[in-house]
C-alpha cells in the first residue's frame, strides 16, 4: 500500500469546507424553488424537526400547546414540527493502486467527492457510513450522524491507503448495505477491472443493494486522451505487468475509440439496471459537478437543509 505525499490540508482546507456549505445552500435554495411533491419510499424512521408555531384552536390536540410559551405571552400557541426522513448515505471508495498512479488526481478527487457527500448526509441528519474497496469491500464505519461528526469523515478520508488490485466482482458482492434504513449508496471508483469487462459483470450484484444507486467513475483526461506515442513501455499500477511497444497516431485513436466505448458500455449497463452513472474527469470543476450529481434524482439533495 501507497500513500499520497499530497498534505491533508491541501485535500480538506478551511476554503474546501466552506465551498461545501456553500453547496449546501445552493441545494436548499433549488428546492425551495422547485415545487414541493410527495416522496414515496419504502423507508422507515422519521424524525421531527421544529417548524414553527402557531395559534391553538380548541379543536386541536391540548399536549400540543407549548406551556411555557403560554406562561411568557399569556396566549395558547401550539408548536408545528416538520416530519424529516432520516436515509443511510454509504460511501465506498476505491483504493486501489489505478486510483493513485500514475495520476493521483484521482485519488484527490474522489477523496473530496466522499468528504462532500459525508458532508451533505451528515447536515441532512442522515447516517453516514464509509467504506473502501480494492481486493474486496472493507467493514463500514459505525454509522455517523450529526455535524460533529464531520471531523470523522475527514480522519477516515486522510487515514485512507492506496495501492494493490482491484476485485471489483468480489467487492461488490460482499458490499452488503444496511437494509434498516433507506440507503443511498456512492461508488467512486475507476471501475477498472483485471479484465475489460470485468466492471459490467460486477454492476449486476450492485443492482440487488437495497436503495438509491450511484456509480462516480472518476478518470484522468491523459487516460481519455493520452499525450504520447512511439516507442513506450507501459507498467501495471496493480500488478506490476510490464509491455513495450510502439505506439502509432491510428493505435492512439484507436485506443481513445475503445476508452469511449468502455465508458459508455459502464453507462448504458448502469441504465439498464435503474443505477445512476456519472462520468467525473479530474480536470473538471467541482463544484458544478457536484451540483449536477445531487440534482440528478438523488434523494440525498432532498434532504439538504
Amino acid at each position: 500500500m501507497a500513500k499520497e505525499n499530497t498534505k491533508d490540508e491541501e485535500l480538506f482546507d478551511a476554503e474546501f469546507l466552506e465551498r461545501l456549505k456553500a453547496l449546501a445552500l445552493r441545494l436548499r435554495k433549488r428546492k425551495q424553488l422547485r415545487r414541493k411533491g410527495i416522496q414515496s419510499t419504502p423507508a422507515t424512521g422519521f424524525t421531527r424537526e421544529f417548524k414553527d408555531f402557531r395559534h391553538y384552536t380548541g379543536n386541536e390536540d391540548y399536549r400540543a400547546i407549548d406551556w411555557r410559551l403560554y406562561a411568557r405571552l399569556d396566549r395558547l400557541f401550539v408548536r408545528l414540527y416538520e416530519e424529516i426522513q432520516e436515509f443511510h448515505v454509504h460511501i465506498a471508495i476505491d483504493t486501489s493502486g489505478s486510483m493513485l498512479e500514475p495520476f493521483p488526481e484521482k485519488r484527490t478527487t474522489a477523496l473530496k467527492i466522499a468528504v462532500a457527500l459525508g458532508y451533505m448526509g451528515l447536515v441532512g441528519n442522515h447516517r453516514v457510513s464509509l467504506y473502501s474497496i480494492g481486493e474486496e469491500s472493507s467493514e463500514p464505519t459505525q454509522p455517523l450522524k450529526g455535524q460533529g461528526s464531520l471531523q470523522r469523515v475527514l480522519d477516515f478520508a486522510q487515514g485512507l491507503e492506496f495501492g494493490g488490485i482491484t476485485n471489483l466482482e468480489r467487492s461488490f458482492e460482499k458490499f452488503a448495505p444496511s437494509r434498516r434504513r433507506y440507503g443511498i449508496i456512492f461508488v467512486l471508483s475507476d471501475l477498472y477491472g483485471r479484465e475489460v469487462d470485468e466492471a459490467r459483470e460486477a454492476i449486476r450484484h450492485a443492482a440487488r443493494w437495497p436503495g438509491e444507486v450511484h456509480f462516480i467513475q472518476v478518470f484522468h483526461p491523459e487516460e481519455e486522451r493520452p499525450d504520447f506515442d512511439g516507442e513506450i513501455e507501459l507498467m501495471d499500477v496493480e500488478t506490476k505487468e510490464q509491455r513495450r511497444l510502439w505506439l502509432t497516431p491510428r493505435d492512439r485513436k484507436r485506443y481513445e475509440e475503445r476508452f469511449q466505448k468502455f465508458l459508455t458500455d459502464i453507462e448504458s449497463t448502469c441504465r439498464s439496471r435503474q443505477i445512476d452513472h456519472q462520468r467525473w474527469r479530474s480536470d473538471y470543476p467541482f463544484d458544478d459537478l457536484f451540483l449536477d450529481l445531487l440534482s440528478r434524482g438523488s434523494a440525498l439533495a432532498s434532504g439538504a437543509s
